[in-house]
């Protein structure tokens, strides 16, 4: 039977790679890569640079298809229906990829960002590839060094504090308001910089954006003093690449412990 990695590679840095990730790379015949577009090459450039770092000696086949466009423009109730249908696109791609490209005797690889548990849409895809019976295989999981690991580690700070819990969420819910009960809140997937929503409150912000990677940009602080910084950084980041990865923590209260 076919066999697939789930590799979780980190948020930027080749460094990052855990000794069971190296494991599973150069136990791996074929590395599946989705290209996101001229805009993200270097998405597609960090992962060959992991490749030729840490499996320099061991033939292997990368193949490359395109990722499928998402209605970025849907809200509301719209918005799982289409985060759905960009799913099951990816699942033609996934399942084409391993019919196709993958012999039965093989193993191939998917390298995902960040860890494969923590926003990320990998698992339920194969999945919903093999619900679909037209291919088998079997598959593991190699966790990776997520954004909010790195990003709390840049930041030299802790990402609860004691006693007291931690919330993971995304842009899109906190503009429904700060979590009740949480003082501590991880905000990923934030398009629209829903932290400008706070102004005036006792918040400091920790945010960083292509952590791990040489345009690493880290920014913390009152968030009334932070946030119009990291709009302007922002906004001069993504105008100069085309795109931009970040990820935050908000802590309600005193800043330390």
């Amino acid at each position: 039977m076919r066999e697939i990695h789930v590799i979780g590679i980190g948020a930027g840095d080749p460094d990052q790679l855990t000794l069971q990730a190296v494991k599973a790379l150069r136990d791996t015949d074929v590395f599946f890569i989705l290209d996101k577009g001229e805009a993200k090459a270097d998405l597609t450039r960090l992962r060959r640079d992991m490749l030729e770092a840490h499996v320099p000696d061991r033939a292997y086949r990368v193949v490359e298809a395109r990722d499928p466009e998402r209605d970025r423009t849907a809200g509301g109730t719209a918005y799982s229906p289409a985060v759905g249908d960009w799913r099951s696109a990816r699942a033609d791609i996934y399942e084409r990829l391993i019919a196709e490209e993958l012999g039965e005797d093989e193993t191939g690889a998917f390298l995902v960002w960040g860890d494969p548990a923590l926003y990320d849409s990998t698992l339920g895809i194969l999945e919903e590839v093999l619900a679909r019976g037209a291919v088998s295989f079997a598959y593991d999981v190699v966790p990776g060094i997520s954004s909010v690991s790195a990003l709390v580690a840049r930041h030299r700070t802790g990402l609860n504090r004691v006693a007291r819990p931690v919330q993971i969420t995304t842009g899109r819910r906190l503009a429904e308001g700060f979590p009740e009960g949480v003082d501590d809140v991880v905000v990923m997937l934030d398009a629209h910089q829903t932290f400008r929503e706070l102004a005036g409150q006792d918040v400091h912000i920790y945010w960083g954006a292509y952590i791990g990677t040489p345009d690493e940009i880290l920014v913390s602080g009152p968030i009334d003093e932070a946030a119009p910084r990291i709009e302007r950084l922002r906004a001069e980041a993504r105008e100069r690449k085309g795109w931009i990865m970040d990820t935050y923590l908000l802590r309600r209260g005193p800043a330390e412990g």
